[in-house]
């Protein structure tokens, strides 16, 4: 007789706790759509949180970290999401991991993701960031391969933009890419090669007159060949 009340008892419970797991599902459910209706990013990302932990899923694991990365929150997306390489990842998941290490300054870990995307989708707006990326670990032989893919894939109207200032612009992607193309050349051979660099980056500059990068590089790769006739 006591084993049936406490079978009795564990049912009823299970029940309440399943009535009350649904009843907080619909509540921020709710509360989510709100949130996104309202343009509340802090408020989607509670609902979303309060979701995975009630009704855990990929998707808004995935979606989650997306609106971190969004909001400049690097480290809070890597920990929702993780490092690791992984070749099933969704397109969303890998795309924050590769933004997001290269934000936090972990190029190595960040090219592992995106070659993937490479992999899945070739383009030149990977193609810049997978060279540039090369570029800051020594691998000028990977970066030309990945920078001549996007020299002859810079189609009319893809831009990519810059944010070193503080004001945010674009350039055409052929542009940047003969910018990493000497930025590659220099580091390759920094004697030998700073006037076919300079070359490089006037090329860039009559393409884009105003590209601010390519100013500040050619100002000091110009200002290190005057100190060099010096000696």
């Amino acid at each position: 007789m006591k084993n049936l009340v406490k079978l009795i008892t564990l049912v009823f419970a299970m029940q309440l706790s399943a009535q009350s797991n649904d009843v907080l599902l619909k509540h921020y459910e709710a509360y989510y759509a709100q949130m996104k209706t309202q343009g509340d990013v802090q408020g989607v990302v509670n609902a979303l949180t309060h979701l995975n932990i009630l009704e855990p899923s990929q998707a808004r694991q995935d979606t989650l970290a997306v609106l971190y990365m969004n909001e400049g929150k690097h480290i809070q997306a890597l920990n929702t999401i993780g490092v690791e390489r992984n070749e099933n990842d969704s397109d969303m998941a890998v795309e924050v991991k590769a933004v997001s290490l290269q934000a936090v300054n972990q190029p190595k870990r960040s090219l592992e993701q995106y070659e993937i995307l490479f992999k899945r989708a070739p383009n030149a707006l990977i193609a810049y960031e997978m060279a540039d990326l090369k570029i800051q670990l020594d691998d000028m032989v990977g970066a030309n391969l990945n920078i001549t893919y996007g020299i002859a894939n810079s189609k009319d109207g893809i831009m990519r933009t810059f944010y070193e200032g503080q004001n945010p612009y674009q350039v055409q992607m052929k542009a940047a890419f003969l910018y990493l193309k000497a930025l590659a050349s220099y580091k390759e051979k920094p004697e030998a090669n700073v006037d076919s660099a300079i070359a490089l980056l006037d090329e860039a500059l009559v393409m884009e007159p105003n590209f601010n990068m390519a100013i500040i590089s050619k100002n000091a790769l110009t200002a290190i060949k005057e100190n060099a006739k010096k000696y």
